[in-house]
Formats: structure tokens, C-alpha cells, sequence
């Protein structure tokens, strides 16, 4: 596979991916609202509302695959969720059907089971419990995907990342860090694979700490090089910054989780 389509590559996570994926995927084209502002003379950019099916298909067309990473990455209301994530991903997958696409990697995230307590393991197929609007939209796209590989042929890997950084920052990013080199392997994967149909892996590195059990990434070739504990020390002094949060230090969705939050820990799903 040669030529790769970016969406998101002005975000945090597709700024690094800029710099990663090009001596593997050399017609890497890059997609966002707005070009980055260090965009290379070499670097191809085609600008793309996710919300306007044909912005989407002009920055689909010649393409082989898609690494969708593009879309609004925090909580929000529910309009921008809507138009962004979900009719956005829709719009991304019906485009690469059109065009003739094969391949779509889905950033998805591990919102869609944040409401799950950090004192729980899982695996991929655990009940979707999100814990924002943002964790529903993933949901939804993880859905999306799965038709779009089933009914129309698509090969789709969905990744639930955790969080893609140089080091764990806090003491919950040590049990869902992504170094950014296992987020390229894991693409590698959803991209390359001649026997993938459609899969959901956690995007997490090889944690001591890790709550997920990937060993569906495993049985594909995942060999992760990454482990936040070795960055223990950056993670502690994080978390001594941070204010008390007793319902996102329970749910593994952490902020996200407290956000708005108006129930009881009794009262929700395993929250004993």
C-alpha cells in the first residue's frame, strides 16, 4: 500500500503521525479543516469538512486506505458531536465506498467503555458504556464500521486508544499510555493484514498497570515495545498537580467520566 489518507493530521496525535508514517506510506496524503501550520513543501494537504460528503470524497479520491483520525477529539455538545464524529465517520466510510477504498482505520476511543471501574479488566467485546457524548460517538462509529465491512466489503480495523504521548502523564495514563511507534504498528495491522475483516483492538502499549486485554491485537502480530511504568516517576509528579476527583479515580474514563456527572457511584453499572 502506497497511497494513505490522514484525516486529523493538525491534531495532537496526527502531528506525530506526520512525522512516522511517511517512510512506510510514501504517498501519504494529509486532511483536516485547516493545514497545519508547519506543513512541508513535500507534504500533500487536501482541506476536508467531515460534515460535506464531497470534501470528503475529493480528499479520498486516488487513495488506497484511510487512517481516520480527524473529528472533534473532547467532549462537547451535542450538535458539533453529531456533525463532527458521526456524520463525519458516516460521510468517511460511504465515501471510501464510493471510491473504491478498501482499508479504513477508525480512531475510536476508550470512552466508549469509560463507565467501566478501573478495577475491572476488559476485553473488546464488553458492553459499550461511554462516558460523554464524545464515548457515544465512537460507539456509533465503531457500528458504522462494522456495516461498512460487513455489508459492503470494507476491511476496517477500529482502535479504542488510550492515550498517544511521549510518556504517561498521570497515574491513569499509565495503564492506558500508547507510545506513539505501537499507534504506527497498530495501523500497520488494521492497513496491511491480509486476513482482517473487521476487529476492535484497545490502543495501548504492553503496561504493567494495563486494565485491557488485547490479546486480539496479539493474535494479529501486535508486539508492543512500549511500557508506561518504565516513565513512573514522569507519571507520579503529573498526578500530584491534579485536583481530587473520587468519580473519575474510579471509572476508567477519569475526567471524562465526572464530566456533568450527576448519579452515584452505587447506582451505576458494577460501581460497588
Amino acid at each position: 500500500m502506497q497511497r494513505v489518507l490522514l484525516t486529523g493530521a493538525s491534531g495532537g496525535v496526527g502531528s506525530r503521525l506526520r512525522k512516522l508514517l511517511p517512510p512506510i506510506y510514501p504517498q501519504l496524503r494529509l486532511s483536516d479543516l485547516n493545514a497545519p501550520k508547519d506543513l512541508r513543501a513535500e507534504e500533500e494537504f487536501v482541506a476536508a469538512d467531515l460534515a460535506d460528503i464531497r470534501q470528503v470524497e475529493r480528499a479520498v479520491e486516488g487513495m488506497e486506505g484511510i487512517i481516520h483520525m480527524g473529528g472533534h477529539s473532547v467532549e462537547g455538545p451535542w450538535e458539533t458531536i453529531l456533525q463532527s464524529n458521526i456524520h463525519g465517520t458516516y460521510n468517511l466510510f460511504e465515501a471510501a465506498r464510493r471510491k473504491g477504498l478498501k482499508r479504513v482505520v477508525f480512531a475510536s476511543s476508550n470512552h466508549v467503555v469509560g463507565f467501566y471501574p478501573r478495577t475491572q479488566r476488559l476485553t473488546t467485546d464488553v458492553t459499550a458504556l461511554p462516558d460523554t457524548r464524545y464515548g457515544v460517538s465512537k460507539a456509533c462509529g465503531e457500528a458504522i464500521g462494522a456495516l461498512y465491512a460487513y455489508k459492503y466489503g470494507l476491511q476496517v480495523l477500529c482502535l479504542r486508544i488510550g492515550n498517544v504521548d511521549e510518556a504517561p502523564r498521570d497515574v491513569r495514563r499509565l495503564s492506558i499510555w500508547l507510545k506513539p511507534e505501537d499507534l504506527v504498528q497498530l495501523i500497520r495491522i488494521g492497513l496491511e493484514h491480509p486476513d482482517l475483516r473487521y476487529e476492535i483492538f484497545y490502543g495501548a502499549s504492553d503496561n504493567t498497570r494495563g486494565w485491557w486485554d488485547n490479546s486480539v491485537a496479539y493474535r494479529y502480530g501486535y508486539k508492543p515495545s512500549g511500557d508506561a511504568e518504565t516513565m513512573v516517576g514522569v507519571a507520579l509528579e503529573g498526578q500530584a498537580k491534579l485536583a481530587p476527583d473520587p468519580v473519575g479515580d474510579f471509572y476508567q474514563g477519569g475526567g471524562f467520566a465526572s464530566q456533568e456527572f450527576e448519579g452515584t457511584l452505587e447506582r451505576t453499572r458494577d460501581g460497588k
